[in-house]
């Protein structure tokens, strides 16, 4: 036996050993049942406090630039979505009501959003004003971004990273050389990674929709939103090789669930 082979074996029962099987998230009606791996070293806690301390450094260097957006009509709209989305997150995670969430908007040209661990959700100018997005397309935004904080795929994906490290430094001590730890650490990134990957995506797009429609905006914003975005985007790298699904794929996957969760945003229309 080789020890690529026994490097495997190691690294796997070594990261099988510090890991512990969850979901974190239940219910819903869109169906998200994937069970996570998490290294039981790395807190939910842990993770929470450090990414609130990068994100207060954030919003520190931002107001430095005065470009920290405050009592302002785009903040204003983003803030309002936000507070319509957030109360239904207890139907994915109960514990996640009791978040110190916050919601802050930077000017800048940037086509990005996000909400990391703990309910901290930044979302940049230009994505609302480039792409013209209406308040249910902020909503399809956020609420994938909610999605992936609920999900901790944040905290997942730093547990993979142990295990790769995990993996490195067993083959330095096997002696493993470096041609052969390239081909193990590649295997370890398209077979664990990458799919991955492309799965939380995929789990934030559908918990999202679900929020966005029980908050009481048009599911089928999430279509016109990554039309926009496909339009802004241009030429996208295979799906194979990406982290994200194609945007015909990611649209389908929508289609295909929105008949799901309509009748949650016509019982949110009728409150």
């Amino acid at each position: 036996m080789s020890k690529v082979v026994h490097l495997g074996a190691l690294a796997a029962a070594l990261l099988l050993a510090g890991c512990q099987a969850v979901n974190t998230t239940t219910g819903g009606a869109v169906g998200v049942e994937r069970r996570q791996y998490m290294f039981s070293m790395l807190s939910t806690d842990q993770v929470n406090q450090m990414y609130a301390q990068s994100y207060q450094q954030t919003l520190a260097a931002a107001a430095e630039q005065g470009v920290l957006e405050k009592n302002t009509a785009i903040y204003t709209r983003v803030n309002g979505v936000a507070q319509r989305l957030i109360p239904h997150v207890g139907v994915f995670r109960p514990d996640a009501t009791q978040w110190n969430w916050e919601v802050n908007v930077i000017d800048s040209p940037d086509l990005n959003a996000n909400c990391g661990p703990g309910g901290k959700i930044i979302f940049f100018t230009g994505l609302i004003e480039k792409l013209n997005l209406t308040d249910a397309e902020i909503a399809a935004v956020m609420g994938h971004e909610i999605a992936h904080a609920l999900r901790e795929h944040g905290r997942e994906a730093m547990s993979k990273a142990y295990g790769v490290e995990m993996a490195s430094q067993v083959g330095s001590v096997l002696g493993v050389g470096a041609g052969s730890m390239s081909v193990a650490n590649m295997g370890v990134q398209y077979l664990m990674t990458l799919p991955n990957s492309r799965s939380n995506e995929v789990e934030a797009d559908l918990i999202g929709l679900e929020l966005a429609a029980r908050a009481g905006y048009d599911p089928n914003a999430a279509i016109t939103l990554w039309q926009k975005m496909g339009q802004a985007g241009g030429a996208a790298p295979p799906e194979f090789l990406s982290t994200h699904p194609s945007p015909a794929n990611r649209m389908q996957v929508l289609h295909d669930t929105i008949p799901k969760v309509m009748p949650l945003y016509e019982q949110a229309r009728q409150r």
